[in-house]
C-alpha cells in the first residue's frame, strides 16, 4: 500500500521541501512539535528503519547533518533532537526537532501549522543550507 510520504515523493501531495537528492527528501512536518520540525525520508519504501539496507541507513543520518544545522541557524534552540518512532506512518523516517531539553521530543504538543508559516520557515532553513 502506497503511504503518504510516498504520494508526496511523487509530488501528489503538495509539502514544504527542505532538501532532496536521489535517495532521501526532507520537508516539513505539517503537525509539528516546534517550529522547524523536518521529516527526513529514503525515496525507497520500506516501513521499519532498521530494514532499510545499510547504505540507506548509514546515508539517511548524513542527508540528515546539513539539514539540522540549518535548521539550528533559524530557530532559538539547544540542539536539533533526533527520533525515530516509526509508528505513525509505515515508512521508515527520521524526526529532526529543535528542542530546549529531552521532554520537547513529545507527540503530545504536536500542533497543525498554517501553510504560509510552513512556506516561511522552510524558505528560512533552505537559505542556511550548504553555507
Amino acid at each position: 500500500m502506497t503511504t503518504i510520504f510516498t504520494k508526496i515523493i511523487k509530488g501528489e501531495i503538495p509539502c514544504h521541501q527542505i532538501a532532496e537528492n536521489e535517495k532521501y527528501l526532507a520537508f516539513l512536518d505539517v503537525r509539528p512539535i516546534n517550529p522547524g520540525h523536518t521529516l527526513v525520508i529514503p525515496k525507497k519504501e520500506v516501513d521499519y528503519l532498521f530494514d532499510l539496507d545499510e547504505d540507506l541507513l548509514g546515508g539517511i543520518l548524513l542527508f540528515a547533518k546539513p539539514i539540522a544545522k540549518a535548521i539550528k541557524q533559524v530557530v532559538d534552540c539547544k540542539k536539533i533532537g533526533v527520533m525515530v518512532a516509526g509508528i505513525e506512518v509505515p515508512h521508515a523516517h527520521v524526526h529532526l526537532v529543535p528542542i530546549q531539553e529531552v521532554h520537547d521530543l513529545n507527540f503530545s504538543k504536536a500542533r497543525p501549522v498554517e501553510s504560509a508559516q510552513l512556506k516561511e520557515m522552510a524558505e528560512k532553513i533552505r537559505s542556511y543550507l550548504h553555507q
